[in-house]
């Protein structure tokens, strides 16, 4: 499978490592100031593109990239607010775009984990239920997009929390979020209910960025003969 990297940085070559142990070819690399390349010859034979990159640019890669008919594997997050625009391309245009706020197999079961837990604990008003999270000082988006799908998940299930707020003084029916930006940490995402009595914590914590970027390639070959608008549940199924 011919693969091209929208984004050169640290993941950009994790990803590259474990695509070629996988016997993938990386046809072309995009970086900053390097949009030249999305009309270049080797960008338009890729299979896939990989992206992962900044909110501020990520829409406009994608356009770049269905502009060239190569589909898009993406984790880039901070862009949510144009994904119906990304859908309707998937739609009516027959694209392929593949969407996750974190490609990790862990991460994904512990969004099962997250999402069982708090069907449970929706009975037990005395607990209160916040989060916090912890990434590199590179992030630029906080909450990350995996702290707001764990929150968008507690929000379904539990009737007593309304909305979430982001490091602020919080009533009773919002879930608080706690973002920290420290070193070079690849992610830690922690959920915690609390009562008088106890306390009942579930965390996931990335050792590095093996594990997204596997599932990003892993993304990248389940797409090949694909269209449309796709994510980890599409290539994991129900956890």
């Amino acid at each position: 499978m011919k693969i091209a990297l929208i984004g050169y940085g640290k993941m950009g070559h994790e990803i590259e490592k474990i695509a070629l142990d996988r016997g993938h070819e990386i046809v072309c690399t995009i970086d900053l100031n390097e949009e030249y390349k999305f009309d270049s010859p080797e960008f338009k034979s890729s299979d896939v593109a990989i992206e992962f990159t900044s909110p501020a640019s990520a829409l406009n890669n994608y356009r770049r990239a269905f502009a060239a008919n190569v589909p898009v594997v993406s984790g880039t997050t901070g862009w949510l607010e144009h994904l119906d625009e990304v859908k309707e391309e998937c739609e009516k245009n027959g694209k392929t775009f593949f969407y996750a706020s974190n490609f990790s197999l862990g991460v994904n079961i512990f969004f099962a984990l997250n999402n069982y837990l708090a069907k449970v604990m929706n009975r037990f008003a005395e607990y209160d239920v916040r989060m916090e999270e912890i990434h590199h000082i590179h992030k630029l988006d906080a909450p990350s997009g995996t702290a707001i799908t764990l929150a968008e998940s507690i929000l379904v299930n539990i009737d007593r929390k309304e909305n979430w707020v982001l490091d602020e003084a919080h009533s009773d029916n919002e879930l608080e979020i706690k973002a920290i930006r420290e070193g070079e940490v690849p992610g830690t995402h922690s959920i915690i209910y609390e009562s008088e009595a106890d306390s009942i914590r579930i965390t996931h914590e990335a050792k590095n960025r093996k594990g997204f970027a596997l599932g990003a390639v892993l993304a990248a070959e389940f797409v090949q003969g694909k269209k449309g608008f796709l994510g980890m549940r599409d290539m994991l199924g129900d956890l």
